[in-house]
């Protein structure tokens, strides 16, 4: 057992399924110099031709990317921040989510597209994005945000394996803050899986990404109160795991949904409208959101960058509240 941060669990992941398949190759901006968060570091010269610097054009990134993967490669396109991913929006979602279904099945498209996304690097307006709201509403895209470093490796490994095309989502704020003990060999594939990481009888706390680990760290917190959480990892954005969401959601009765994506429109509205549909009756109190605020982007400024992001300290007020209600 290595311990490894989140980074780390990317780049050795990339290494390792470069050299099990020559199918694989890597497109994106500044992979030859080790990428701006060194997620490719040294791997242009260990795999030569096969980790590619592109164009400031990320059209083209998702473009070539769907020919290759048309064409039986196993490509991974890298857009250099996920705020930039929207100049290939169309590429991503009118060509590539739609190929398997225009095609009757009969084609596929194995292609990942990593990106880092999210606040808490004082980023600015370009840098600082959630953007999976976006993505985990087209069909024929499946959108995988993991948290710890053994879920970016099974995740990414599993991603790189599936036939349709994966949008892999890498919370730049965790990259060297979060990090864990991993063994050599990932987890089974978990692709439209979520997991229960912390059980409690009170409530239960739906989150992913760096809201994973605030979650867990508010629900630290309220244990010393008596108020016991379950906390759900999501995993994967699209499809969502509705079997596991519903049992969480059942087996306490009150629901806390937290993401720093603004609220109006953002994931956990979905999240929330599917308990609604199928476990109404087994609540106990309204269903509960905390996101940020609906403003258009996340400020620069320290001050005003954490006053939009919700934190531990946010989550545990807003779990108080619920658990009172």
């Amino acid at each position: 057992m290595a311990e490894v941060s989140v980074i780390e669990a990317v780049h050795e992941t990339l290494d390792e399924v470069l050299a099990a398949d020559e199918r694989v190759f890597l497109l994106g901006e500044d992979l030859e110099a080790g990428g701006v968060f060194r997620a490719t570091d040294g791997l242009s010269a260990k795999y030569p031709g096969r980790v590619l610097d592109a164009p400031l054009a990320e059209s083209s990134i998702i473009g070539i990317t769907i020919g290759a993967a048309h064409y039986g490669q196993r490509p991974i396109a890298e857009i250099q921040f996920a705020d930039f991913i929207h100049a290939g929006f169309d590429q991503l979602c009118s060509e590539a989510s739609r190929w398997s279904w225009r095609t009757r099945g009969e084609q596929y498209l194995p292609m990942v597209v990593r990106t880092p996304w999210g606040g808490g690097v004082h980023g600015g307006q370009h840098h600082s994005q959630s953007i999976e709201a976006y993505y985990a509403h087209m069909p024929g895209i499946k959108v995988v945000a993991p948290s710890f470093p053994a879920d970016y490796r099974s995740l990414l490994k599993a991603a790189i394996a599936d036939p349709n095309p994966v949008l892999f989502l890498e919370h730049k704020r965790t990259y060297r803050l979060i990090r864990q003990e991993v063994d050599g060999a990932p987890a089974e594939d978990r692709i439209g899986k979520s997991r229960i990481t912390r059980r409690g009888d009170d409530l239960t706390v739906f989150a992913y990404g760096l809201m994973l680990h605030e979650s867990l760290a508010a629900a630290e917190e309220l244990a010393g109160e008596g108020i016991e959480c379950t906390v759900v990892d999501l995993l994967t954005l699209n499809p969502l795991d509705r079997e596991t969401i519903l049992e969480a959601a059942r087996a306490t009765g009150k629901v806390l949904i937290v993401h720093e994506d603004t609220l109006t429109g953002g994931l956990g509205g979905e999240l929330a409208g599917i308990i609604a549909e199928h476990a109404f009756e087994d609540l106990d109190a309204p269903i509960r959101r905390l996101a940020g605020p609906d403003i258009p982007p996340i400020p620069f400024h320290e001050v005003m960058e954490t006053a939009f992001m919700p934190d531990r300290t946010k989550i545990a007020a807003a779990a108080r509240d619920l658990a009172a209600y």
